[in-house]
């Protein structure tokens, strides 16, 4: 394999949004697969990408596609060899990829918790009855007004950067951020607090870092091979699966999270009316090999319970 490694004259090229945080995902990718087969740093080449998701920002994410939004342009490069491979947020990924592509490399799991940030208060339970708070997440918003119906959500989408200037202009008093994103961009401190899954259950995936690729590509697989993660992998399997049979997208408040103990796999999952006005959960452990069984026997379970129109918006 070492004549087919990457080299500065032939780097590998790795395609990813153009944010900070995605750009800092992709550099992590980049240095791990450079310790792992001993190259410089010139043997990888970040290719930013703008998206969809990245262009239009007035708009909530289910009016303009889901999921899909963060990951289409890249795919495509990837799909037409202008790209090697793609590094996303697990979180923003379909469960199905596009024809030709195989997404089967994931980074160890970063913190799973949602932070709670503002300038104004250090937990979720000291925000004054009737204030405003800022998500683009329907997750977020319908879990939010299950606890605290009393409470104002509006749009606020945007970077993490862009989130923190509209606090400080006074949007909302507080947001929700990933502690995964504030913890690989070096500022954990953002976060007055992290809210435990019990108080907050993470969206699936949450945490997680993914590397795409295209299935032909035997040399790219036989690289990340060397840098895949199986728990992360063991744990997803169960988070996607679970997902997928819910349909899951930018359009259902769905959440997550598989955690393992010795040979046995824990999933807890949530679903919720986009309004906040029902939570229905479930919590099953399993063996590790029939994860992605146990995540589609919760969502059956948890469909029959919900009945016809849990997920419709309320107007």
């Amino acid at each position: 394999m070492t004549k087919d490694l990457p080299s500065p004259a032939r780097p590998l090229k790795i395609g990813t949004r153009g944010s900070p945080l995605a750009l800092a995902q992709a550099h992590e990718t980049a240095d791990r697969l450079a310790k792992a087969f001993d190259l410089p740093p010139e043997a990888f080449e970040v290719c930013v990408i703008q998206t969809t998701g990245d262009r239009v920002q007035d708009r909530a994410l289910r009016e303009i596609g889901g999921k899909g939004l963060f990951t289409r342009e890249i795919e495509q490069a990837m799909l037409v060899g202008e790209i090697d491979i793609a590094v996303h947020s697990m979180k923003d990924m379909p469960v199905l990829q596009p024809e030709g592509l195989v997404l089967d490399c994931y980074l160890p799991r970063e913190d799973v918790r949602d932070a709670f940030v503002s300038n104004a208060h250090k937990r979720l339970a000291d925000v004054p009855e009737g204030a405003t708070m800022g998500t683009s997440s329907l997750r977020r918003r319908a879990q939010l007004l299950v606890k605290r119906p009393d409470l104002k959500v509006v749009e606020f989408r945007g970077n993490v950067q862009t989130r923190l200037r509209k606090l400080t202009e006074g949007v909302a008093e507080a947001t929700f951020l990933a502690m995964a994103g504030l913890n690989r961009l070096g500022r954990p401190e953002v976060a007055q607090s992290a809210l435990a899954p019990e108080e907050m259950l993470p969206a699936v995936a949450q945490g997680a870092i993914g590397i795409e690729r295209r299935l032909d590509d035997t040399r790219t697989a036989d690289m990340l091979a060397a840098i895949h993660d199986t728990p992360t992998a063991q744990r997803l399997a169960a988070e996607r699966a679970f997902l997928a049979a819910l349909d899951g997208s930018c359009e259902t408040p769905i959440a997550g999270l598989a955690d393992l103990d010795g040979s046995t796999l824990r999933l807890r999952g949530e679903i919720l009316r986009p309004d906040g006005s029902e939570c229905l959960t479930d919590d099953q452990t399993a063996p590790i090999e029939d994860a992605a069984e146990l995540g589609r026997t919760m969502a059956t379970g948890l469909l029959a319970r919900a009945g016809d129109g849990f997920f419709d918006f309320r107007t």
